[in-house]
């Protein structure tokens, strides 16, 4: 996956400038800050490390809320998106991804904390050639207190949750799921920890009625979580020649590593198993860790079931299998 052109441009165009070496140590520094996961401070203090922010974690949160996106459109084909919430949305991360999945998007509302990324992501949208883009509304609002908003098609929490506390985290979570008319996404950081956030928000929206798209295959206990596993997926996005710099890689490539949870107001079609590790293909068959509505299975797709081991043979972590 490749950004857009036009927010490469404008990605390029505001971290210029900046010295590479101080967005190496900047861009060090935010994965430390992230690793520790101690949110009572900001992560972003400084011109180096927006820019750093912009020029390694923008690409990376985009990737991932593409691919979650691409899958709301893939399970819920009939599901028409025309408004979004972006909830704790920085310079609108989620709103530039939902505007390249969702054609008929029309209208969006990004809410966010902090003055400076508001301010960017306006001047970013403003600037796009995408009508929707152009008319969002940008809102500065903290997640964890109060706040008020018109229901939207699509609400979207990502890389935000987890860094709010408990009873904060889950007065955000029910007012997002209370914002939304159709579908809410959660997405995190496919840590660990982030999975605890998604597993949190996910047993909660169950519990208040909520009808699961994706990943899961049912609404039962979390068979990866009772295996003292954590379940995630990744998406593969190209590195830009500064971005490989900053992070003093050779590949050409990254993959970005989220967990994620998709609930719908209306009950969907019966969702098909997942494939939750990388399919093991040898000569002649191919072994599928899969969740299914049964709990996690292991399956052995043959080359004598000539249909499925050609699906099986181009399966990939993350993806559907239809049983």
């Amino acid at each position: 996956m490749r950004l857009p052109e036009e927010l490469l441009a404008a990605i390029q165009s505001e971290i210029q400038g900046v010295d590479t070496s101080a967005l190496a140590r900047a861009s060090a520094q935010l994965t430390r800050h992230y690793k520790a996961a101690d949110f009572h401070t900001p992560a972003i203090a400084g011109r180096a490390q927006r820019a750093a922010y912009l020029a390694v974690r923008l690409p990376a949160t985009y990737a991932a809320n593409v691919s979650v996106f691409s899958e709301v459109q893939r399970l819920a084909a009939g599901l028409e998106i025309e408004t979004l919430l972006d909830l704790g949305g920085g310079p609108g991360t989620a709103l530039f991804a939902a505007a390249e999945v969702f054609p008929g998007l029309r209208k969006a509302t990004v809410v966010e904390s902090d003055e400076a990324w508001l301010e960017l992501g306006r001047n970013w949208a403003l600037q796009s050639s995408r009508p929707a883009l152009q008319e969002t509304q940008w809102l500065r609002h903290d997640l964890s207190a109060n706040f008020d908003a018109p229901p939207h098609d699509l609400v979207v929490i990502s890389y935000a949750l987890g860094e709010l506390p408990g009873a904060a985290g889950q007065a955000a979570l029910r007012r997002a799921w209370a914002f939304a008319k159709k579908v809410l996404v959660i997405i995190e950081a496919g840590t660990v920890r982030g999975f605890a956030t998604v597993l949190a928000a996910r047993d909660t929206l169950i519990a208040d009625g909520a009808s699961l798209l994706a990943p899961c295959p049912h609404h039962d206990a979390c068979p990866m979580a009772a295996a003292n596993d954590w379940c995630h997926f990744a998406q593969r996005l190209e590195r830009s020649p500064l971005h490989r710099r900053i992070k003093g890689a050779s590949l050409a490539y990254e993959d970005e590593k989220f967990s994620y949870v998709v609930a719908c107001k209306q009950r969907p079609p019966m969702a098909p198993s997942r494939i939750v590790r990388h399919p093991r293909k040898h000569s002649g068959h191919v072994q599928l860790t899969l969740c299914t509505r049964q709990g996690l299975e292991t399956r052995t797709v043959t080359r004598s079931d000539r249909q499925k081991y050609k699906l099986a043979r181009h399966a990939e972590w993350g993806g559907s299998w239809e049983e």
